[in-house]
């Protein structure tokens, strides 16, 4: 089955899908300067799961299983599912590590940037600045001949083990907020960010979210 989105068209048109997509979680509860941040549903995750002690932070995202789930549907439909893992997994934690600190200091990954500069936020800049800087710093380490190595073939049951955890997160988090009646937790209050240009601001009803203690 061709590939629809692996040309200039698919890739513009699942951008602004990802666009409307962020727009529409902003309207309802997101934070206004967000929308769609994987850095920060993950940091939330970690709460919900005490991890961390940041109570406006700590509610089970629903956002990341949804793209996990969602990209597995996608990949078998189309037949392109196929497992792999890489080599170096030291070496991978602790890049991801420095990714995600980076993007927390920022407050956001390379889609909340994007989301911060259309909605009219100059800190956007800075953010995009050093995310160029630091593909510019990782290009030098390649064409000094730095690799991880090739990705390998791994059976597909090793494939659905973060579908299938996914899916078991979402489950026990519904069990424990049905069973036990959790309160939802306070949204947090988003920054005031530097605006470039004024931006409207619609009413935006609370986020359903839970927590697991």
């Amino acid at each position: 089955m061709r590939n629809i989105f692996a040309g200039k068209i698919g890739i513009l048109v699942a951008g602004g899908l990802i666009g409307l997509a962020a727009a529409f979680l902003q309207y309802a509860g997101n934070p206004a300067n967000m929308g769609i941040c994987v850095a920060c549903f993950l940091r939330d995750i970690a709460g919900s799961l005490g991890l961390h002690r940041a109570a406006p932070v700590e509610y089970m995202r629903p956002e990341i299983p949804a793209f996990v789930l969602g990209s597995l549907g996608a990949a078998l439909f189309s037949g392109e599912f196929r497992a792999r893992a890489g080599s170096a997994p030291a070496t991978r934690f602790f890049l991801g590590m420095c990714a995600m600190a980076g993007a927390l200091v920022f407050l956001g990954c390379p889609w909340r940037a994007i989301l911060r500069l259309a909605g009219g936020d100059g800190n956007a800049l800075f953010g995009i600045a050093g995310l160029c800087v630091g593909v510019f710093i990782g290009t030098r380490f390649f064409k000094a001949g730095f690799s991880l190595g090739r990705a390998q073939q791994q059976n597909n049951t090793a494939g659905i083990m973060l579908a299938l955890c996914c899916s078991c997160c979402c489950s026990s988090c519904a069990w424990f907020t049905r069973r036990r009646r959790l309160p939802l937790p306070p949204l947090p209050q988003p920054l005031e960010p530097f605006l470039l240009l004024p931006r409207f601001r619609p009413p935006r009803p609370a986020l359903a979210g839970c927590c697991i203690p």
